[in-house]
């Protein structure tokens, strides 16, 4: 028989008995089912550049470091480290008794031990050219060229920074960081994406490429609960990829699903009201999950006047860009357009969610069309009179926000045209500097506000300087908020900056985002944090 053929036969009998008549029945097998609605690229944690990557990639593999639900930075692979008083070295010591899955590329099919040196393979093969991993940037410019990563012996592991630079913590936590196995890279080389083998709390089992992911749980996983038992507690998590969001609503429903990560426009009026409360026909079939998000949606504006595109535009004047700021409501938009997911950006760049925010210091714009007008008089455009239309670039998701930015803003005088386009092109245009006015949002990778502030840092290109800032007082205190270690002095110094970049307005800050998620009343210990993870460790499924 065709071997093909015969593995999709072993693969559709699997996924018949994993899913016979919907879900197992009370008592059996623990499993949980989530739907990934944009699919998955790839299971080789050195590509996890979007959420969907992340969230699987995070169920397979371990890093040295990981986060908590308070974003504080905690043990994993590494129970404890040290950092040098020049602030160049890290030692970190490595847990001992944490094994790789089992898989053939070991000697009789059993996980080995894994130890410091995979931590260095691991961390060298993200910068290596030959991987071109999206996940280079991490390490690149930032670690010593000759003695970056070094494992000292099987249990201390040693990492050596060209510069001091503080959140080199928050970026070991993330999935570009996860520990592999030389052994499986070596066999299975651009394969790895397919038969990915990790430390983390489950292994692969199966995968059929649109249709089904299914991972079993690690029997040899090293974490323990506060009593002592064993995690994971579930003994399966299945994956979908249903592109249909509307589908996905109808699984969920039918408790074929064990949560809905974010609400879709097409069914968000029928579980929400405009305040972002659960509609009383669902409090008793649904329970609403609702938190801080580490994502800022705003509007960027070009402003770097030495370019051409720019040097004739009314975006170069301050003033028109503070106009902007003021000149529509944020809190309407949010309750009308968004049924009141996300908090309006009435302060920094930096979204709630992070230590650094404080809207008490920070101090941003909030609906004054009076003030909008004046500030476009003293600009010379009394009533927008001789202002020319200005052209918003978005994708077709946010026509509708955008119009209604164009609306408000037209009752002071200043004109847009909202343009739609594909997604790749607009950032491509806004990598190339070809985009005067445009629609962006910036989703932390680590977390740290100094993710938000390198956006606006003038060394930087674009990305993530898509606005081409460029601010020699905010630099002098971005490179001094790199060597300072003591949190509370630092966060004085990101306030200070990104009051800055309010005042100076190159971005016209939407709202600071929201998770919001459905869950199925019958899921516990079902925990997240500002970074959105998907956390299946502690989950049980009564």
């Amino acid at each position: 028989m065709n071997s093909r053929i015969f593995y999709l036969l072993g693969f559709s009998c699997f996924v018949l008995l994993f899913c016979a008549c919907g879900r197992p029945k009370q008592g059996s097998r623990q499993a949980f089912y989530y739907n990934e609605s944009s699919g998955i690229a790839t299971l080789d944690p050195a590509f996890a550049k979007n959420q969907s990557i992340i969230w699987a990639v995070r169920q397979l593999y371990n890093t040295l470091l990981q986060t908590d639900e308070q974003l504080n930075i905690a043990p994993s692979l590494a129970y404890r480290w040290e950092m040098s008083d020049d602030r160049l070295q890290y030692l970190f010591y490595i847990r001992d008794g944490v094994y790789f899955h089992d898989n053939e590329v070991f000697p009789g099919g059993k996980g080995r031990k894994m130890t410091a040196y995979d931590v260095e393979y691991s961390f060298r093969r993200i910068v290596d050219p030959a991987t071109a991993s999206s996940g280079a940037w991490i390490f690149n410019r930032r670690v010593d060229s000759a003695e970056g990563f070094k494992a000292l012996n099987d249990s201390v592991f040693q990492l050596r920074l060209s510069a001091p630079f503080t959140p080199l913590l928050g970026l070991l936590s993330m999935q570009y960081c996860s520990v592999v196995p030389r052994e499986a890279i070596e066999k299975y080389g651009r394969d790895f994406r397919n038969h990915p083998c990790g430390t983390g709390p489950f292994r692969f089992k199966s995968w059929e490429e649109g249709e089904a992911l299914i991972l079993e749980k690690n029997e040899n996983y090293f974490e323990k609960d506060e009593e002592g038992n064993a995690l994971p507690y579930l003994d399966a998590v299945k994956i979908s990829f249903y592109n249909n969001k509307a589908t996905e609503f109808l699984l969920f429903r039918q408790g074929k699903l064990d949560f809905i990560n974010d609400i879709d426009a097409s069914f968000k009026d029928e579980v929400l009201d405009k305040k972002g409360r659960l509609k009383k026909e669902w409090e008793k079939t649904i329970a609403l999950s609702k938190h801080p998000y580490l994502n800022t949606e705003y509007f960027g504006i070009l402003v770097d006047s030495s370019l051409d595109i720019v040097k004739n535009s009314p975006l170069r004047l301050k003033r028109v860009r503070q106009a902007i700021n003021y000149g529509f409501d944020r809190r309407k938009m949010m309750m009308y357009l968004r049924n009141g997911i996300g908090i309006p950006a009435e302060s920094g760049f930096i979204p709630a969610g992070l230590p650094a925010y404080d809207a008490a210091i920070v101090k941003g714009y909030h609906y004054d069309p009076d003030k909008a007008r004046q500030l476009l008089a003293d600009a010379g455009f009394p009533r927008g009179s001789g202002l020319p239309p200005v052209k918003l670039l978005t994708i077709q998701a946010y026509a509708e926000l955008g119009s209604f930015v164009a609306r408000q803003l037209e009752d002071i005088g200043i004109t847009v045209q909202v343009e739609t386009m594909q997604k790749g092109l607009l950032l491509e245009q806004t990598a190339k500097s070809s985009a005067l006015f445009f629609r962006a949002s910036w989703i932390a990778d680590y977390p740290d506000a100094e993710n938000y502030l390198s956006v606006f840092y003038g060394k930087n290109p674009a990305p993530p300087n898509y606005t081409r800032y460029r601010n020699p007082d905010f630099d002098k205190l971005y490179e001094q908020a790199l060597t300072v270690t003591d949190d509370s002095l630092r966060f004085v110094l990101y306030r200070k900056m990104d009051q800055m970049i309010i005042d100076d307005a190159p971005v016209v800050p939407l709202w600071y985002d929201e998770v919001v998620r459905l869950v199925n009343p019958r899921v516990k210990g079902f925990t997240t944090n500002a970074l959105n993870l998907l956390e299946l460790k502690r989950v049980q499924v009564k």
